[in-house]
């Protein structure tokens, strides 16, 4: 083996390097209820393994950048509470990432984003539903009122806000086991896309009594949940009035199709009682010296 091979057989080893999503286990009780954290042993053995990169995915047009650095985003929406765990590690050496600023955004119930009411559900999410499993990008023109550059909530094109509401939407500080946890609730669905959460990683900037000032972003993503979640929550108000046709897993068009390494969160929840609460947690591989902003 040339020394030139050796090096790219590394460079592609590294790239694959990353913790196994696991560590932190939440249990929520009730609607706004209290939120306990603790560890599994299975959990953590799963930190001993490294295997890939997490995935990149677009923005979207609804990003509003950090103002309001909490963890519970919740506010007054309703819905199935959720806790969400997240580990952001360096893709490169595994290790985690203390003091990143974690950004997480995503809609209501009924398919709303703060920030966005006059959009309505989704905004115009990218003209209808598909009706079966995608088989390349969409190349027709939306007959909504979409945000240019793709489908409502998943493309580029951002969308200046049209209101000041923040509901379901915070940032906070990674830990120095490089641990973030926020308490919301579980996304609802609009028209073109499947339940997701969107996520922000940034990182070399500085936390101040203001927030975070500076740096870069290094991963922007999107989390997204298992099928026989979601079809749970159909059932239970107020998503049980949400009439929008929804788009599964396996017809959304950002959803990379590659588990938990393109965001597929691991869910942990009562299967006679979701409404009792969710707890989802994953681990973030990023590449902290790039910039990856989701453009």
């Amino acid at each position: 083996m040339t020394e030139t091979q050796e090096s790219q057989e590394k460079g592609q080893l590294r790239r694959r390097t990353v913790l196994a999503a696991g560590g932190v286990a939440v249990t929520a009780v009730g609607v706004g209820g209290a939120f306990a954290v603790s560890a599994s042993a299975q959990e953590e053995a799963r930190e001993d393994t490294c295997y890939t990169l997490t995935s990149e995915l677009v923005e979207g047009p609804y990003y509003i950048d950090a103002d309001k650095i909490r963890q519970d985003v919740t506010e007054d929406e309703e819905g199935i509470p959720l806790a969400l765990t997240l580990k952001v590690i360096d893709a490169e050496t595994c290790k985690p990432l203390r003091d990143a600023a974690v950004d997480i955004w995503h809609c209501n119930a009924l398919g709303v984003y703060s920030g966005y009411e006059a959009m309505g559900s989704g905004g115009g999410g990218g003209g209808p539903a598909p009706s079966g499993t995608p088989t390349q990008t969409p190349t027709g023109t939306p007959t909504g009122a979409p945000p240019s550059g793709g489908p409502g909530g998943g493309g580029g094109g951002h969308q200046e806000p049209t209101d000041d509401e923040r509901y379901l939407r915070g940032t906070w500080r990674t830990d120095k086991h490089g641990h973030v946890t926020f308490r919301t609730v579980f996304p609802g669905w609009y028209q073109g896309r499947c339940v997701h959460i969107h996520v922000k990683v940034h990182v070399d900037g500085t936390w101040t009594d203001a927030g975070y000032e500076g740096g870069h972003t290094c991963h922007t993503g999107q989390l997204f949940f298992a099928e026989k979640a979601v079809l749970l929550t159909e059932d239970v108000e107020p998503y049980s009035t949400n009439t929008t046709t929804r788009t599964t897993l396996d017809e959304d068009t950002i959803y990379p199709g590659n588990g938990h390494a393109g965001g597929l969160l691991y869910l942990k929840y009562d299967k006679k009682h979701i409404a009792r609460g969710v707890r989802a947690h994953l681990t973030l591989g990023v590449a902290p010296d790039e910039t990856n902003d989701g453009s």
